[in-house]
């Protein structure tokens, strides 16, 4: 039998002190945790107060409608009597959106797919570069390229879908005019949204697991049955993510969209001809101008985006959620 003899002078450890290290690392993460859910209620707080801020200031204009908030096109909040509704800005809304993640959604995650998986080091760097600088331009200075550049451009195409196409009745132009159109909006919202789509799914391409690939690739598969069974599954929630961050910013563009459409308060299927308006280009044209009462309905037609907004996130994140037991997160 061993016995281990204490160094003279040397006292035996006290039980149940802690190290000097663990509580300081048990006191940071106390701090830790206490700030992240500070963070997180501070937001919840936030958004509540915006939420009870545009329904306070709405309340004065709802009051004063004559019309169907959700039904009537018209826009005449200061008029007698009070007139207005949001069904035109809801429509232009909502097609401008829907045409911009059309063709965003494909083609930034064929950008993002190529960048992380398909492209040299050298040119994987340079696209994603390119592609992220394109997040930096300011809305305006798209609103300026598309009517300047773009619509001249476009004149040849579009007249080409109405001749061909004409017999669908989105396609149908009966003025002859291609200008100002949902159509050229939505192509250059696409552009705009389309950095943000294309870095959040390179991000998550990259970081597929590469046993995953291997496996994968070790089966006898192709470089795209390879995409499609082992880098798809496991970023579906990132990409889902990644169009809900771009539609949340296509349903909210001001400036370039204000000068791309010609503000008329009417529902137009013939997406090229000009017309249509969204909630935040009218609010945008409409705020200075506006009375006691037109302020009050631009306010409520603020909420109205408010709750679209949320309601998107809110549709990403069950979404997210069903799809979970795919990406290998697990």
């Amino acid at each position: 039998m061993s016995t281990t003899l204490e160094p003279p002078g040397a006292a035996a450890p006290a039980t149940g002190t802690p190290d000097i290290r663990g509580a300081a690392v048990r006191r940071g993460d106390r701090v830790f945790v206490g700030l992240s859910r500070g963070a997180g209620i501070l937001i919840l707080v936030t958004m509540a107060a915006i939420a009870v801020f545009l329904i306070w200031k709405s309340i004065p204009s709802l009051q004063a409608n004559t019309a169907n908030f959700f039904t009537t096109s018209e826009w005449s909040p200061d008029a007698k009597p009070v007139v207005f509704g949001i069904a035109a800005l809801l429509f232009g809304t909502l097609m401008t959106a829907l045409i911009a993640m059309l063709l965003a959604v494909p083609v930034g995650i064929g950008i993002a797919l190529f960048i992380a998986h398909y492209a040299s080091r050298r040119l994987a760097s340079t696209l994603g570069f390119v592609t992220d600088l394109l997040a930096a331009v300011p809305s305006i200075i798209f609103g300026m390229w598309g009517i300047q550049f773009l619509t001249p451009q476009l004149q040849g195409f579009l007249q080409w879908l109405t001749t061909y196409f004409g017999w669908i009745p989105i396609f149908q132009n009966d003025l002859g005019i291609y200008t100002r159109s949902i159509l050229i909006a939505g192509i250059v919202l696409a552009i705009m949204v389309l950095p943000t789509i294309s870095a959040i799914s390179r991000e998550v391409f990259v970081q597929t697991p590469r046993t995953h690939i291997e496996a994968a690739l070790a089966l006898g598969a192709t470089r795209w049955e390879m995409v499609r069974m082992a880098i798809f599954p496991f970023a579906r929630p990132g990409m889902i993510s990644a169009s809900m961050l771009g539609l949340g910013r296509a349903l909210g563009e001001t400036i370039a969209v204000a000068l791309l459409l010609s503000a008329t308060y009417e529902i137009n299927w013939h997406i090229t001809e000009p017309g249509g308006i969204t909630f935040a280009a009218n609010i945008a044209l409409k705020w200075n101008e506006a009375g006691t009462i037109g302020l009050s309905a631009l306010v409520a037609s603020g909420l109205v985006l408010f709750v679209i907004t949320l309601a998107v996130n809110m549709g990403a994140r069950l979404i997210i959620a069903r799809r979970s037991e795919f990406s290998g997160a697990n």
